[in-house]
């Protein structure tokens, strides 16, 4: 048993001592290794061996760098400047022009001397004008001479926007609404116009912006299709409202989010408006209404809540009813205005500003100084 267990120890020690060895020679080469990396720089910052390395010029060969770069550094002055000029324009805006014209307005409210009797005609102070601060609702009010500077024939020289007579109740509300970018985007502010008007502030102030439209505006239903069939609901703003289409304004649902004209987009049910019977001895028939004046009814207005249904009635009798709105892709069609001929840019700037599509334009002399226009426009869809 001796005998055998002396080959095996001695082979162990024989392993140890090779593998002791081989742990040195590895230590021994690495120390090496780290000192060679260390002389060519590796571990310090050097610039000629980052160039011998790192030679940029072989790869940019025809290439300017330092101009790519003084190029992109003007970019970013030029975007730093701007961003200035922003932020200026905006606080002169709000914090320099806006007080400095409502300083302007309190100082022309202020009382003035009494003039004497002979001049008061001459002198005329309209605190309706200075009451408001916003510029669109002063130059909306003020009144507008004549165009050929004459006194018309009910002797006034001037002409006089209106609006209602509560609006100087809503002050703050209707600068609101007429505070906006003359020939931008009208903001989507219809509650709050809906608002000025129930409560008394109607006609409410024209505004010089443009109205949106629906992103994707489909062009109506023929008129021989269109009386008796729902439009397409891609043509509505559905924004503010509960419903995105007109199966949810049904009167079945009790979360369409409105309680007026129930029903009103019911086709079934409004085809049987005004001409059947019913129970309601207040509801009239079309054609007992037209019987009255057999053959003389031409043209009608519909003011009431609705959807339209009583004008496809109207027009089965050959009755047009008309609405004060121009729908997208209607026609304005302007027959012979006449203007001196110096004024004629301005007027065609204004036409210009409204964006409408251009079919007809035709200018003509009227005479020395004034000239005619007649045109075809058609409003576009307007969405963003």
């Amino acid at each position: 048993m001796g005998r055998s267990c002396f080959p095996k120890c001695k082979l162990a020690r024989i392993m140890g001592w090779i593998q002791i060895i081989l742990g040195w020679l590895v230590i021994l080469v690495s120390l090496l290794s780290l000192t060679r990396f260390y002389s060519a720089g590796f571990f310090v910052h050097n610039e000629g061996i980052c160039q011998h390395f790192y030679n940029v010029r072989d790869v940019s060969d025809g290439f300017d760098v330092k101009s790519l770069s003084d190029r992109v550094g003007e970019v970013i002055d030029k975007l730093e400047t701007l961003q200035a000029k922003l932020e200026s324009k905006k606080f002169l805006k709000d914090q320099i022009v806006r007080p400095f014209h409502s300083a302007n307005v309190a100082l022309r409210r202020v009382r003035v001397p009494k003039v004497d009797e002979g001049m008061k005609s001459a002198v005329k102070e309209d605190h309706v004008i200075n009451f408001f601060i916003t510029e669109e609702i002063r130059k909306y009010i003020s009144p507008k001479e004549n165009r050929v500077g004459k006194i018309n024939l009910y002797g006034a020289d001037k002409v006089y926007n209106t609006i209602g007579h509560a609006c100087v109740l809503y002050k703050k509300e209707l600068e609101k609404y007429m505070d906006y970018d003359i020939g931008s985007y009208c903001d989507d502010d219809w509650n709050l116009a809906q608002k000025l008007m129930l409560n008394g502030c109607d006609p409410l102030p024209r505004r010089r912006c443009l109205t949106r439209a629906s992103k994707d505006y489909q062009k109506p239903h023929p008129i021989h299709e269109s009386l008796w069939r729902l439009p397409d609901r891609r043509n509505v703003r559905w924004g503010n409202y509960q419903c995105r289409n007109f199966e949810c304004l049904s009167s079945q649902n009790p979360k369409r989010g409105y309680s007026k004209c129930i029903g009103c987009f019911e086709m079934e049910k409004e085809k049987l408006k005004w001409v059947s019977n019913t129970s309601l001895v207040v509801d009239f028939l079309i054609s007992d209404v037209l019987a009255i004046k057999p053959g003389e009814v031409r043209i009608g207005l519909d003011y009431g809540i609705g959807s339209g249904t009583f004008a496809a009635r109207m027009r089965e009798q050959n009755v047009t009813i008309v609405s004060t709105a121009l729908n997208l892709g209607g026609l304005l069609w302007i027959d012979r205005s006449f203007c001196y001929r110096k004024n004629l840019e301005d007027y065609m700037y204004m036409f210009l500003q409204l964006r409408y599509k251009k079919h007809k334009w035709v200018i003509s002399p009227k005479s020395k100084d004034e000239v005619f226009l007649s045109a075809l426009l058609e409003k576009p869809p307007r969405a963003i």
